[in-house]
């Protein structure tokens, strides 16, 4: 299976693990503000255990959420701190790649605060052009709804580096975003956007396996990445809240997790990862099974 990316794993859940202080609203971003060291150790755990791609800790690093946390001021320097870090976990490992996360506006799992496409554009735009000279790739990470996935692939038209792009699922039916909107049409969007990969992504593994045959007829390179919650809870959906809302699951270990990313391969998938709760002992099992 030499054809096959592996991503690394979660990277906010690895910093709450790892870090003294409790999760605060800002998640991962406030961690990286206090203790950039933990971010580069992940990095270079994830790089070690066998990914070929570190995801810059960009994901929250928005003018929105910045904003809600009085730093919005700290925006630029934030999103050069995530991928410097990243960068140089790949440069002395000697391999791999960096991508630059773009997470979605308004709230993870909110699809219905994505403000409207032209102003999702210009805000994905900003970040692309921040990122664009010094990373392999752009990911656009947990679009769960049309209208904020649309907005975050016009945002990147002008990229000179590959787009993939993420979309996240409902949790019990894989063949709707969390919007309510079906999976199928989201793929219009492939057409006119063209983005080089396209992946479900921060679902259960359940509904990845659902939604896979759907992206997979599209005919783009095609993965998943899931994450390990029981569920994504209502409680969690409040603006500001912080991650100790969820559960992780106590059934997907790693030889679970492979278990099932050697199902998505079996669909054709070729880009293999995780998400939330899923960590560097998880890649590595990814990694002895896959490649």
């Amino acid at each position: 299976m030499s054809n096959i990316t592996i991503l690394d794993g979660g990277m906010g859940q690895e910093l709450i693990a790892r870090a003294p202080e409790g999760p605060t609203p800002l998640w991962a971003t406030q961690v990286m503000i206090d203790h950039p060291d933990i971010v580069r150790d992940i990095h270079d755990d994830y790089f070690l255990a066998g990914a070929d791609i570190a995801i810059a800790n960009t994901y929250a690093v928005l003018r929105d959420r910045l904003q809600n946390n009085g730093i919005a001021e700290q925006f630029e320097a934030l999103h050069q701190k995530g991928r410097e870090i990243a960068c140089a976990a790949r440069d002395a490992f000697g391999a791999g790649q960096v991508a630059s996360s773009l997470g979605p506006l308004g709230a993870s799992y909110r699809p219905d605060l994505a403000p409207p496409v032209a102003e999702c554009a210009a805000a994905y735009a900003e970040i692309i052009a921040l990122h664009d000279a010094h990373v392999d790739l752009h990911l656009i990470e947990t679009a769960s709804g049309l209208q904020l996935a649309e907005g975050a692939l016009a945002g990147c038209v002008d990229a000179q580096k590959p787009v993939w792009i993420g979309l996240s699922v409902d949790d019990k039916d894989g063949t709707l975003l969390r919007s309510g909107e079906a999976l199928e049409d989201a793929l219009p969007l492939l057409d006119k956007y063209d983005p080089a990969a396209v992946l479900i992504n921060c679902s259960t593994p359940e509904a990845v396996s659902k939604a896979l045959p759907i992206i997979a007829a599209h005919g783009l390179r095609f993965g998943a990445y899931a994450n390990g919650f029981t569920k994504i809870s209502d409680a969690f959906k409040v603006v500001n809240q912080t991650v100790d809302t969820l559960t992780a699951r106590t059934d997907l270990g790693p030889e679970a997790y492979a278990e099932c990313a050697e199902h998505w391969v079996e669909m054709g998938a070729t880009i293999i990862g995780g998400c939330c709760e899923v960590g560097p002992a998880h890649i590595a099992e990814l990694k002895r099974r896959l490649k």
